[in-house]
């Protein structure tokens, strides 16, 4: 099956009075790209979303008196080596980090720009993105593992036609395959400097583990951040097909979506060195697009605040529905989550 993104996370919903979330996300599948060719097309699509009505009450976490604070490794940053990159005319692409699970581009143009990176495997796994027309630089992530890739640059004719201004092929060996899921990018953008990378390292100084930290962070957005019902209807009402989450305005605010819930988390546990993936995809059974997040420990099998963490794989984290009431019974054990696309 061929892999093409929606273009936009296109935003979502609240029904019953509970919370929801979702986005046509950074990508759906099947694309009409292909490496060399002169045009692109770039499909804009909409979500319809619904959320069930459920009760949840999370369990409480007990702490420890005596041990040593969870040291978490030296921060992983992203970003853009102009000096370092490769293009043409105003079109400039940074691959000198893609061992570390990420690229940028620059770009100028007096019309709308997108990305493409394709893996060249037998789906040719394609993620598209919105790129500014200014030059300002965005860090895109390279999820789909070691390969062959190829990056496209391409500017909007009309409709949803693209001329492609730059396109290349390269090699990816990445360091660990946790690399793209520790560092920033324009979905999950935040810094050293970030309020909530300074709150996530208060929660560490309390934890005696990384998963001690994921309890705090967990508790932390749970009880400090609810489903913005303003938003999700004026994006519905306004049908807003571009939107990036602010995380240090969410967590300023206390207000958020799905895609912010999953972006906040993502960015705390990240810049605590806890590898953690924001995910988009559809949750049954009433086909809900939503965002969540998946980490990963190390550690033996923990269960706290509600959520079964299993040693050496990759855990579900929904802190949208956690924290606004959702049963847990519904977000269960994972099987009524389908991945559709990673971050």
């Amino acid at each position: 099956m061929r892999c093409h993104m929606r273009i936009y996370p296109v935003l979502l919903f609240l029904v019953l009075g509970l919370c929801g979330c979702g986005s046509d996300g950074m990508g759906t599948q099947g694309s009409q790209s292909q490496s060399g060719q002169d045009t692109v097309n770039f499909p804009e699509e909409e979500s319809e979303l619904t959320v069930p009505t459920a009760s949840y009450a999370s369990g409480d976490k007990s702490g420890k008196e005596d041990f040593t604070p969870y040291q978490a490794p030296e921060f992983a940053d992203s970003g853009f080596h102009e000096e370092l990159a490769q293009g043409k005319g105003d079109v400039l692409v940074d691959l000198s980090a893609v061992s570390q699970g990420y690229l940028a581009v620059s770009a100028r143009a007096d019309s709308r720009l997108k990305v493409q990176v394709i893996k060249q495997n037998a789906e040719e796994t394609t993620y598209s993105y919105n790129l500014a027309q200014d030059g300002t630089p965005s860090v895109f992530p390279i999820q789909s593992g070691d390969g062959s890739y190829t990056v496209i640059v391409a500017q909007n004719t009309t409709g949803t036609k693209y001329t492609v201004l730059y396109n290349a092929d390269f090699e990816v060996k990445l360091e660990d395959e946790f690399q793209p899921f520790l560092r920033p990018s324009d979905y999950v953008n935040y810094n050293e400097d970030s309020e909530c990378v300074k709150k996530a390292a208060e929660l560490a100084e309390e934890a005696e583990d990384a998963l001690g930290v994921v309890a705090g962070v967990y508790s932390y957005i749970c009880a400090n951040v609810t489903y913005d019902r303003d938003l999700a209807r004026s994006i519905q009402e306004k049908k807003v097909t571009v939107y990036l989450p602010d995380v240090d305005a969410v967590l300023s605010s206390g207000k958020g979506i799905c895609f912010d819930y999953a972006a906040l988390t993502a960015a705390m546990l990240r810049s605590q060195g806890i590898p953690t993936k924001m995910i988009f995809g559809d949750v049954s059974p009433d086909n809900l697009y939503h965002a969540w997040n998946m980490f990963y420990t190390e550690e033996t099998g923990w269960v706290t605040v509600g959520y079964e963490v299993s040693a050496d794989s990759w855990n579900r984290l929904d802190l949208t529905f956690s924290a606004n009431g959702a049963d847990g019974s519904f977000i269960g054990d994972g099987s009524n989550y389908t991945d559709v696309f990673i971050y």
